[in-house]
C-alpha cells in the first residue's frame, strides 16, 4: 500500500505573492498619489440635469446613492433567481452561495418562530428582506470603485463646482469651502451612508409594526398609547396609566430616529475612516479596516432586522402581555 505524501504547507510562497502585492502597492501609490477625501453627508449627484421636476418636491437629481440603490436591487434580485434555479434542480444538499442563503433563511425563520410565535409567518418576510437588504447595502462597502470611482470636479471662490451656471460655461453646487481645488464626485455611494434611505426604511419599519399590531389586536392596539380605560374608575392610577401610555407614544417615534441614525452613523462613520486611512496610509493598512467594516455591516443588519421583528412581536401581545415580558 502507498504511502500518501504529506501535503506541503505553502505559506512561504504565498507570504512572497503579499510582499508582491505590498511593493505593486507602494509604487501605485507614488505614481497615483490619494487625493484630500472630501467628506460630504448628502448625496452627490450624479447627473448634472435634473432628471425630472415635480410640483412640491422639486428637481429630481440621479445621486450616487440611488445608483447604489438600483446595484442593490439587481444583485438581491440576481441572488434570488440563481438560488431559485439550483432548488429546482432538486439538490438535496445545496451548496456554495445556495447553502449560505439557505441556512440565512432558515435560522432568520427559526429565530422568529422561536419570539413571534403563531405570527412568524406574518414577520418573517419584513425581518429577512430587511436584513438581506440591509446587508447587500453595507457589504457593497467593500467592493473596490465604489466610493473611490468618479469623476473629477473643480471648486473655487469657496463653492463647488457641479450645477450649470445659466448663460455660463461655469457649474456651481451652492456648499462654501475654504480654498480651491479638486475633489471627485464618486458614481457608486454606499446605500446606508444615505439618511434618506435609513429613515426611509425606519418609517417602513415603524408604520408596519403598527399595522401588524391592529392585526394581531384590532383597534384597541392603540389604547396603549392613549390609555384611559382605568382614568375615571380610579383616578390616581388613571393619571399614571395615561402619562406612561403618553411615553409609549414618544417612545414609539423615537424607534424611527433610532433606527435611521444608528445604521447612518456606523456605516458613515467606517466609510469616513476608510477615505482617512487611505489618504495617509494608501497601502495595506485599509485591509484591516475592511475586515471591520466587514462585521460591522454584517452586525447592523442583523440588529436593524432584529429589532423590527422584536417590536412587530411585541406588537401582537396586549398590554397586560407586554408589561409582563
Amino acid at each position: 500500500m502507498e504511502e500518501t505524501k504529506p501535503r506541503k504547507w505553502r505559506w512561504g510562497f504565498k507570504r512572497w505573492i503579499v510582499l508582491v502585492l505590498v511593493i505593486i502597492g507602494i509604487f501605485a501609490a507614488r505614481a497615483f498619489p490619494p487625493i484630500t477625501p472630501h467628506i460630504q453627508v448628502a448625496p452627490e449627484n450624479v447627473s448634472r440635469q435634473p432628471l425630472f421636476s415635480l410640483p412640491v418636491i422639486g428637481d429630481f437629481y440621479l445621486t450616487n446613492t440611488l445608483v447604489a440603490m438600483l446595484i442593490v436591487d439587481v444583485i438581491i434580485l440576481a441572488l434570488a433567481l440563481g438560488v431559485r434555479a439550483t432548488l429546482r434542480k432538486g439538490t438535496l444538499l445545496p451548496g456554495g452561495i445556495t447553502g449560505l442563503v439557505e441556512f440565512l433563511i432558515e435560522f432568520i425563520y427559526n429565530l422568529t418562530e422561536s419570539t413571534a410565535g403563531k405570527y412568524a409567518k406574518k414577520i418573517f418576510p419584513f425581518f429577512a428582506t430587511i436584513m438581506i437588504l440591509v446587508l447587500v447595502s453595507n457589504l457593497m462597502e467593500l467592493i473596490p470603485g465604489v466610493d473611490s470611482i468618479g469623476r473629477f470636479e473643480e471648486y473655487s471662490h469657496g463653492y463647488q463646482v457641479a450645477e450649470l451656471i445659466p448663460n455660463s460655461v461655469a457649474y456651481i453646487y451652492g456648499q462654501e469651502l475654504d480654498h480651491g481645488g479638486e475633489i471627485i464626485v464618486p458614481y457608486v455611494r454606499v446605500l446606508s451612508t444615505d439618511l434618506n434611505f435609513t429613515a426611509a426604511l425606519a418609517l417602513i419599519s415603524v408604520f408596519f409594526t403598527q399595522v401588524i399590531g391592529v392585526q394581531a389586536q384590532g383597534f384597541r392596539y392603540f389604547s396603549k398609547f392613549f390609555n384611559t380605560t382605568t382614568f375615571f374608575k380610579k383616578p390616581i392610577f388613571g393619571a399614571i396609566d395615561w402619562a406612561v401610555s403618553i411615553l409609549e407614544l414618544i417612545s414609539e417615534f423615537s424607534k424611527i430616529l433610532s433606527f435611521a441614525f444608528r445604521l447612518f452613523g456606523n456605516i458613515f462613520a467606517g466609510a469616513v475612516l476608510l477615505f482617512l486611512v487611505g489618504s495617509l496610509i494608501p497601502v495595506f493598512a485599509q485591509s484591516a479596516i475592511l475586515l471591520f467594516e466587514f462585521f460591522i455591516g454584517l452586525i447592523q443588519a442583523f440588529v436593524f432586522g432584529m429589532l423590527t421583528m422584536v417590536f412587530m412581536s411585541q406588537a401582537t401581545q396586549g398590554h397586560g402581555g407586554e408589561e409582563h415580558h
